[in-house]
């Protein structure tokens, strides 16, 4: 069976930037064995799979090169921007089915919003065993870790062990331990390591990022929607910023850069966070046809 795949960039913050995602858009045939295969011929650290809902405006289904996960962020902003720029959809609100339930779309011009559920934390002691080893899976001592917040495995939808640091520099010079990363990623059972500074490339945003995950077979990755969500959430409620709609920039340090800027949307009641909304945009790049 062959079958259409479309790279799409998500996130894009220069020319050539963000990152890129498969989306299959007639994915009703195909078993989990043929899209994982698809995912692998691909190469991308995500390719999307768009099938029928009964729930939802369709049924959005994420492989990696090694497995099947629950949400990504940049696939979904692929998907969808990609069926606005076809014509399929309109501006307005949609949604999607995944495995572990339905999610709202936003689609506003050129832009595309997903979802996301209010944060869950889990602080670690950067004193402890397990800080020392969280430390040392990113390539630092322990007393290179930003001081004014401690790492925290934040969720909102998926979890990712977030990792402050004092400035880009620090953040540029990281050499993880993919080894070290993937153990301490399965003992957290979280995606991956989203390691942050609040010291950005282009003012007026508020933290710069680099996310590792080879737990789902991806050493590094140039823009992740599922962990700007938590890293805005931390940002508001334990770093006290204020702002409603933040910025993230992602990409830019990775060793070939590829610029992304993600755009969260914080919904509060009573000073909680009670969900958010995570996007940006989307360029598709280049289609090519895969055997199933």
């Amino acid at each position: 069976m062959q079958v259409a795949v479309h790279i799409v960039n998500a996130f894009p913050d220069a020319p050539g930037g963000g990152n890129p995602a498969g989306v299959v858009l007639d994915a009703d045939a195909l078993t989990p064995a043929q899209k994982l295969s698809i995912a692998r011929q691909v190469g991308l650290s995500e390719t999307a799979f768009v099938s029928a809902s009964q729930k939802a405006t369709l049924r959005l289904e994420f492989f990696t090169p090694a497995r099947q996960i629950a949400h990504c962020g940049h696939a979904t902003i692929a998907t969808f921007s990609l069926l606005r720029q076809q014509g399929v959809l309109g501006n307005g609100r949609f949604s999607k089915e995944t495995v572990d339930g339905p999610r709202d779309i936003l689609l506003d011009g050129d832009m595309a919003f997903m979802e996301q559920t209010a944060p869950a934390y889990r602080r670690i002691d950067p004193a402890s065993d397990l800080g020392a080893r969280i430390a040392s899976s990113i390539g630092l001592p322990p007393g290179r870790l930003a001081a004014e917040v401690d790492p925290h495995v934040v969720s909102t939808g998926n979890a990712f062990l977030l990792i402050a640091l004092p400035d880009a520099q620090a953040l540029a010079e990281l050499r993880p331990r993919q080894d070290l990363v993937h153990a301490i990623s399965e003992e957290l059972d979280v995606i991956g390591v989203y390691a942050f500074t609040t010291k950005t490339q282009r003012p007026g945003r508020h933290a710069g990022a680099r996310m590792f995950a080879p737990r789902f077979g991806i050493p590094e990755e140039s823009g992740t929607g599922m962990a700007a969500g938590p890293l805005a959430c931390l940002l508001h409620d334990v770093l006290g910023v204020q702002d409603r709609e933040l910025l993230i920039e992602q990409g830019w340090l990775m060793q070939a850069p590829s610029p992304s800027l993600i755009r969260v949307v914080l919904e509060l009641e009573d000073g909680r966070i009670t969900r958010l909304m995570a996007g940006g945009t989307g360029h598709i790049s280049r289609s090519m046809v895969l055997e199933a």
